[in-house]
C-alpha cells in the first residue's frame, strides 16, 4: 500500500496508469479520461476493461479486478508489491531506495529473482563481448553466412558462448553465490564426493562453443537463451539448447521479441508468427517488425493470451514441412479457441522463413505476406491433400480431421457455416451425411463422423444405379407398359454418359458404379459381381426401392444433376489454380485458366447452373 511520505506513493505520484497499463495490452479512448480494451484476466469479445486517466485506477467490468497502477502489474506480472513498485520506478528512471517486504520468505523469492535478471543481463554482456574476441572468428562467420548484419547483432545482443565451462563461472563467482549461479539455468554442475557437499561439485557452463540468442521478457529483460551449436560432432549435443525453467523464466509464458514486436503490432493490428529465432530474426530485418516466435515450442493458451493483449489478428508462417504443418495446425486450434482471427501463409516447399527471404528476397516474402489464406481455407486444403475426397472413406478421414478445428470455435452459427462449405468443398451430396455433419459441429464435445454415412446416396446417383442394372429388364415386360418409349434403354444412355464423362467419380457410389459399367459390358447379372457384402446390401437396397418409374426425364434430370456437381467441382479447382497461378506472377497461365472458367461457366449457365 502506497501511503503519503514513502517511496511508493513517490512512484505512484509520477507514474500515468494509462502509459504503464498501455505497455501490456492495447487501449482505446472512450470518453474525456477513460480508456478501454479487452480485459487481460479473462476471456472477453467485447472490451470491458476500463482504465480512467485522472483517478488512476482500472476496474473490469466482466471479472470484477481493479485497483491502481501496483495492483495491475502485480497481478499481470505475477509478482509482489514491493517488485511491482521496484518494477515501475525501473520503467519512470526514479532512483530505488532499499525495498522492505512483508516476510522474510517474499524477500527471498524477490530477491532471488532479481539476482536471476541481474546474472543473465551480466551473462548477456559476457557472451557479446566474447564474440568480438579472436576465438570467435568462426561464431562470426556463421552469423555473416546467415546474413545477420552487425546492427541486428547488437540489436538483438546476440553472443557467443566459448568453448571454456569456465569462463562465464569464472566472471560470475564473486558475485553471487553458487546456489543462486545453480539457479540461473546457465550452468551444470558434477560432484567429486559428497553428494551432499556443494562445496564439493564443480559448476561448469550449459552453453559451450554456441552462438548465444538471447530470450527477453516483454519488459526486455533477459531471462533465457537459446544456444546454437557450432560444433558437428557426436559431443556437441542438441543442434539448439534452450534455458531451463527458472524461477524467471517459463518458456510457456514468454514469446521471443515480444519486446520489440508489442507496438508494432499495436500499430499495424496484426502479429506475424514464426517458429524460431533465426525465421524471426530474418523477417525482422526485413522490415516486418510485428514478428514473434514461440522459439520452437508448441504454442500455449498462456502465449495467446499474451499476445492477445496486443491484438487478436495474426498471420502464422511455420515451416512447410510435416512438422511445421502439424505445429501450425495445433497452433490455429489453439487460436481458434482464443477467438483470433487468423491467416495462415504457406511458403514453398523447402523454404522456412529465413531461407525465403534470403533466397527469394523481401519483396517476394512481402507478396507472399499479402496472399496469406484464411486459416479454414488452409485447413481445408490440408485435409484434401491429406485425403483425397474422392472416394467415401477418404470423405470421412478429411471430415474427422476438420472436426475439432471446427468444434473449438465458440460461435455456434460460425460452426454451422463451416460445416456447410465443408459440405460444399468436398463434395458431400448425401443430405444425411451434411446432417451428420452439421449435429457433430453442432457441439463443442469430441465426435466423429460415422463412415457408414458415406454410403449414403444422392437420389441422382440411386437412379443411375437403377438404370445400369436394368439391362436385362428393358425388354421385358417392363418395356409393355401402355405409353412407354420403346427407343428408352436406361443401361445403354446410363453406360454412355458414366463411362465418357466419369460423373460419379469422387462420389459414394463411384466402386460400385463401375463394377455396374463392367457387368453390363460383359453382360453379366449385376448381382452375380464380387461384391463386398456392404455394396452388394446397398444394390439391393436400391433395386429394392423403387417408389418412382424410370423414365427418360427422370434419368436425364438425375444425369444432369450429376453433371451440375462435377461442374462444380472443375470451377472450384479452376479457382484454385488461378489464385496460385497470380501468386506466382504466371500471366500465361492466369489467361489460359481465366479462358477456361469463362467456358465453363457458360456452360454451367445453359444447364441453368449459376456460377
Amino acid at each position: 500500500m502506497a501511503n503519503p511520505g514513502d517511496f511508493a506513493y513517490l512512484v505512484k505520484q509520477q507514474a500515468d496508469i494509462v502509459r504503464i497499463v498501455g505497455e501490456y495490452m492495447t487501449l482505446r479512448k472512450s470518453g474525456a479520461q477513460n480508456f478501454q480494451g479487452l480485459c487481460p484476466f479473462h476471456q472477453e469479445k467485447t472490451p470491458s476493461f476500463s482504465v480512467h486517466a485522472s483517478r488512476q485506477f482500472f476496474h473490469c467490468f466482466g471479472c470484477g479486478a481493479s485497483g491502481d497502477v501496483f495492483s495491475f502489474v502485480q497481478k499481470i506480472e505475477n509478482i509482489t508489491f514491493p517488485e511491482a513498485v521496484r518494477l515501475i520506478a525501473e520503467k519512470l528512471k526514479i532512483p530505488l531506495p532499499k525495498m522492505s517486504y512483508s516476510s522474510p520468505e517474499e524477500e527471498r523469492q524477490a530477491g532471488m529473482r532479481v539476482g536471476l535478471i541481474e546474472i543473465h543481463e551480466r551473462a548477456c554482456k559476457f557472451f557479446q563481448d566474447q564474440l568480438r574476441r579472436p576465438e570467435a572468428a568462426h561464431a562470426r562467420e556463421y552469423l555473416a553466412s546467415r546474413g545477420i548484419a552487425p546492427e541486428i547483432i547488437a540489436e538483438f545482443r546476440m553472443g557467443y558462448a566459448p568453448d571454456s565451462g569456465f569462463l562465464l563461472r569464472d566472471a560470475l563467482r564473486g558475485q553471487y553465490d553458487e546456489a543462486l549461479l545453480r539457479e540461473s539455468g546457465l550452468f551444470s554442475w558434477k560432484d567429486k564426493g559428497d553428494e551432499a557437499a556443494d562445496h564439493d561439485a564443480v559448476l561448469y557452463s550449459k552453453f559451450r562453443n554456441r552462438v548465444m540468442f538471447p530470450i527477453a521478457n516483454e519488459s526486455g529483460k533477459v531471462i533465457a537463451f537459446t544456444g546454437r551449436t557450432l560444433a558437428s560432432d557426436e559431443k556437441s549435443g542438441p543442434k539448439y539448447l534452450n534455458s531451463p525453467e527458472t524461477p524467471i523464466y517459463s518458456k510457456s509464458r514468454v514469446l521471443f521479441n515480444l519486446d520489440k514486436a508489442k507496438e508494432p503490432i499495436r500499430k499495424l493490428e496484426y502479429a506475424i508468427l514464426v517458429e524460431g529465432q533465426m525465421d524471426c530474426i530474418s523477417v525482422y530485418t526485413a522490415g516486418f517488425r510485428n514478428v514473434i516466435a514461440s522459439s520452437g515450442t508448441a504454442f500455449t493458451e498462456l502465449q495467446a493470451r499474451l499476445l492477445g493483449r496486443f491484438s487478436k489478428n495474426i498471420v502464422v508462417n511455420f515451416d512447410p514441412d510435416t512438422a511445421g504443418a502439424a505445429a501450425a495446425e495445433r497452433s490455429l486450434a489453439l487460436l481458434v479457441s482464443e477467438e483470433f482471427q487468423i491467416k495462415v501463409l504457406t511458403l514453398e516447399a523447402g523454404f522456412d522463413p529465413d531461407l525465403y527471404i534470403r533466397r527469394k528476397g523481401v519483396a517476394a516474402y512481402g507478396e507472399a505476406l499479402s496472399h496469406s489464406q484464411k486459416y479454414f481455407d488452409y485447413l481445408i486444403e490440408r485435409s484434401r491433400a491429406l485425403f483425397p475426397a474422392r472416394t467415401p472413406e477418404g470423405k470421412v478421414k478429411a471430415l474427422n480431421y476438420l472436426l475439432p478445428h471446427i468444434q473449438r470455435v465458440p460461435s455456434r452459427i460460425v460452426r454451422d457455416e463451416w460445416a456447410n462449405e465443408i459440405s460444399h468443398r468436398l463434395g458431400i451430396e448425401s443430405a444425411v451425411l451434411r446432417q451428420e455433419l452439421r449435429h457433430a459441429a453442432g457441439t463443442r464435445s469430441a465426435s466423429r463422423v460415422n463412415a457408414l454415412s458415406a454410403t449414403i446416396l444422392t437420389d441422382a446417383e440411386r437412379v443411375l444405379i437403377r438404370a445400369l442394372a436394368s439391362q436385362e429388364l428393358s425388354h421385358s415386360a417392363a418395356s409393355d407398359r401402355e405409353g412407354q418409349d420403346l427407343d428408352f434403354e436406361p443401361a445403354r444412355q446410363a453406360h454412355f454418359a458414366l463411362s465418357r464423362e466419369r460423373l460419379h467419380s469422387g462420389s459414394a457410389a463411384e466402386s460400385l458404379i463401375d463394377f455396374l459399367l463392367l457387368a453390363q459390358e460383359q453382360g453379366l447379372d449385376p448381382m452375380s459381381l464380387p461384391l463386398e457384402e456392404d455394396a452388394r446390401s446397398l444394390l439391393a437396397s436400391v433395386l429394392m426401392d423403387e417408389h418412382e418409374d424410370l423414365t427418360p426425364e427422370l434419368l436425364e434430370s438425375s444425369i444432369r444433376s450429376l453433371r451440375r456437381r462435377v461442374f462444380r467441382r472443375q470451377l472450384e479447382d479452376l479457382q484454385q489454380q488461378l489464385k496460385e497461378a497470380e501468386r506466382q506472377q504466371d500471366s500465361a497461365l492466369a489467361a489460359r485458366l481465366l479462358q477456361e472458367r469463362l467456358s465453363l461457366r457458360r456452360a454451367m449457365s445453359t444447364m441453368g447452373e449459376s456460377a
